[in-house]
Formats: C-alpha cells, structure tokens, sequence
C-alpha cells in the first residue's frame, strides 16, 4: 500500500502549490484567490525508491455549518480519514489566527503523524517565523516556501524517512494504464453527482450552484475486478460568457481532461433544451478523436411528452455523432448507470480494437463490391487492400490508385460500412486514404 499525505490548512495559505511540488506536476490549479480548491485532488510522488500519494484539498473553514464552505470541510476531513501523513500548513506571513488553532485542535485529535508547515517564508529568518506556531504543540514548525521551491526538498525527505522500503516489483511485467473516463457538459448538468454515484460513494463535491468543480479530478477505482480512472471536470459555458481568469483555467484543464481520456461521457440535461454549446462540447470530443457516450440526465420525472421532446432536440442537434449511444439516466436516483458504464466498457473496446489486415481488406472489397465509388472523368477509382493504421481512434488507411477522386459521401459509406461489420459502437473512425504512385505519370518524372 502507498502511503498517503494529505495537505490541509486554511484557505490561500499555499496547499495547492505544494501539491505540484511534491508532485513534480502543474496539475493543481494554482491562483491567489482563496477557495480556489474545492475537491480532494490526488496526485503521485516519489522521493529516492519510495512513492507516495499526495492529497490536496480545499480550504478548512471549521466554524463553516452549511453551504460550499462546509461541503469543502467535509471532503477535507474525508481526506484525513485516509492520511498515513498530515501536512498542516499555515501561512507565515500572516502569522498564527485563531482559526489555525482551531483546525489544529481538530487534527490532534485525529491521532495520524502531523508535520506542521510555515509557507511563504522567502527572505525571513526561519527562527523568528517560526516561534509563535510553537504554541500549536505539533512539534518543531518547518519553514519553507512553496512558490519558490526552499525547504520543499527537505520536508518531503522527513515525512518519507518512516515510510516503508517499496516491495520489489517484477521488471518484466509491465503496468496495464487502466481506462480513463472523463465526464463533461455544461454547468450544473449532474457531472459530480454521476461520478459518485459510479464510485459508490461522496468523493467529489456536490452543490446547486453552477460551478462547483474548478479543478479536472482524476480518480482511480475498481468496478467488476477492473481499474479504471474517473476524471471529474468542471462545467464548460460559452466562451463569451467567461470573463473569471480562474474559470478559463478550469476550461483549459476539463480541454486537457479530454485529450487525456480513452472514453468521454458528455452529459446533457433532459430538462433544458440541448444547446449550441452542447453540440461544441461533442463537436471538440470528436475532433480530438475520443470515443464518446452521451448521458441525458434528469430523466426521472418527465412527462412523456417533455421525453419525446428532448430526444427530438438531442437527434437535432448532435446528429454529427450519431455512433454514439446515448443513455437516458439519473444521475440522483441510481437509474440507467448500469447500461450506461456498460455502453462506455464497449465504446472503449471498440477505440482500442485490434483489426487484422485481411480481415479489413475482405470487408473493403465487400463495401465496393455492394457499391462502387463514383467515377471521376474516365477513370474509377480502385480501393485494392486497407489496413490499421492505429487506435483510439481505429484509424484505417485504405491504398489504391485515384484515390484523390473519392468523394465526401463515399468516405462516409465506408466508415458506417466498417463500423456495421466491426461492431465499432461508440468511437469515431479515421479513413485515410494512400495514393498509389504511377510508374508511367511522366509528370513526376517518370521515364
């Protein structure tokens, strides 16, 4: 088992830029606006032979009994439940508050190894920084300074100096990178709610307000005997719409989010009407070529008519990804998850398939032997032998000669072709065709 830090402390106080320290990562996002982390944020670390897990979260407001403030306390406390190492970190330079001596008392009571950390001390004497975090009684305060990398090093090799030598690993068996699934929409679709409910428990913030998840929150888990990784994001509104810096950063993350996924889940809300936006969320799963499962949540409680409405609107407006199977659910209540994840294992079988070569050329002259493309002046174009020219997506590289004539619309018969006789539900499908050269085209010089 990988021994566990978590970070905690009161809002601002530099959490999250120790976390891309320790992880070596930029994968927190990182601003000078207080409240900015929101979810717990898991990432990996390693100091000489020895891994760990690095644990940031949200700001601890301890006299908090409601709202955002006290979902962001709850998830911090569900991360110490988890921790081997607490991290308490305060900030320096605004000295010790009330509210450190509070959350302090919280964490003594938690009986887990505290190291107690005093950020934000470039260009000061650590002595005199130090000494009035004493009166916390957690031991000896380290001084360091996050943003700018002094005393990070020294602090990660102390907590690790009691963690256990790592087991050896066999060489030879390499690691199997399970699935990634990330679920995207809009605001307030039913994201974070989706992903506990296919984790089976609270693990990422809920709230009804739109905008809750800042941050892209990879989460690993087990379902059926297989590990798959569950990618939280947050919401994407129009680009006119976003004027707050911290949110365009968090559109960037749930865009990386996407390049980073096997499988994408686009969310959608039965209630409301599907949106241009919408259909630029799929428009960009499908240009980054992921494979994709549409969710309409909020099902539960339509009328039938408010049901024959909405598929209308979904058929209308994302007709461009019609491979892609789209699941009534709720999100709320537990209905339809089940075929839902079994429609994401299928998309993902199908991105990443294996397609022998003659099984791909037989089913190429079976699609021209039931149609031929169209002729181009005197000459038709000839499709000789296709074969794969990679996954996620199927790429399929068909040769011949004359192939620069083929048309929109044949391109488009072959790819429903090859995705009938595949079974290639979910995924999007590449077709690339190589012109054949002409030994007699004097053109290019030939003799």
């Amino acid at each position: 088992m990988i021994p566990t830090i978590v970070i905690v402390g009161r809002p601002n106080v530099g959490k999250s830029t120790l976390f891309n320290r320790l992880t070596r990562s930029r994968d927190a996002l990182v601003a000078d606006i207080p409240g900015l982390t929101r979810d717990r944020h898991y990432g990996r670390g390693r100091v000489g032979g020895k891994s760990y897990i690095v644990v940031d979260t949200g700001g601890l407001e301890p006299v908090a009994h409601d709202g955002i403030l006290h979902a962001m306390a709850q998830q911090t406390l569900l991360a110490v439940d988890e921790a081997d190492a607490i991290v308490f970190m305060v900030d320096g330079r605004q000295g010790l508050t009330s509210q450190d001596r509070t959350i302090a008392g919280q964490l003594r009571r938690t009986g887990r190894r505290i190291w107690l950390v005093v950020n934000k001390t470039e260009g000061m004497q650590p002595a005199t920084v130090n000494a009035e975090f004493h009166e916390l009684a957690l031991g000896d305060p380290l001084a360091i300074s996050a943003a700018h990398g002094e005393g990070v090093s020294d602090l990660a090799d102390l907590i690790t100096a009691d963690f256990p030598e790592p087991e050896q690993e066999d060489a030879d068996a390499a690691p199997e990178t399970p699935p990634r699934i990330a679920v995207v929409g809009r605001p307030n679709v039913g994201k974070s709610t989706l992903v506990n409910r296919m984790l089976g428990e609270e693990r990422v913030l809920v709230y009804g307000e739109p905008g809750t998840t800042r941050d892209s929150i990879y989460i690993d888990f087990q379902r059926g005997g297989r590990s798959y990784t569950l990618i939280d994001t947050a919401g994407m509104r129009r680009r006119g719409n976003i004027s707050d810096v911290v949110e365009k950063f968090s559109v960037i993350k749930t865009l990386q989010a996407i390049e980073d996924a096997n499988v994408v889940i686009l969310m959608l809300d039965a209630r409301e009407q599907i949106t241009d936006q919408d259909a630029h969320i799929a428009g960009y799963i499908l240009e980054a070529g992921r494979a994709l499962v549409v969710a309409v949540n909020k099902w539960d409680g339509l009328s039938p008519e408010q049901r024959d409405w909405a598929k209308r609107s979904l058929a209308r407006t994302l007709n461009f990804i019609e491979f892609a199977p789209a699941h009534y659910i709720s999100a709320l209540a537990g209905t339809g998850i089940k075929p839902l994840f079994e429609a994401v294992e299928g998309a993902y079988e199908a991105a990443m398939v294996k397609l022998p070569t003659p099984k791909l050329t037989r089913a190429l002259m079976a699609a021209t032997t039931r149609q031929q493309p169209p002729r181009a002046g005197m000459s038709r174009p000839k499709l000789r032998y296709a074969h794969q020219g990679g996954s996620n997506p199927p790429r399929i590289v068909i040769h011949g000669t004359a192939l620069n004539h083929i048309s929109d619309s044949y391109r488009r018969y072959l790819e429903r072709f090859f995705r009938d006789t595949f079974k290639l539900q979910g995924t999007p499908l590449k077709i690339e065709f190589r012109q054949g050269r002409n030994p007699y085209d004097t053109r290019r010089g030939g003799r």
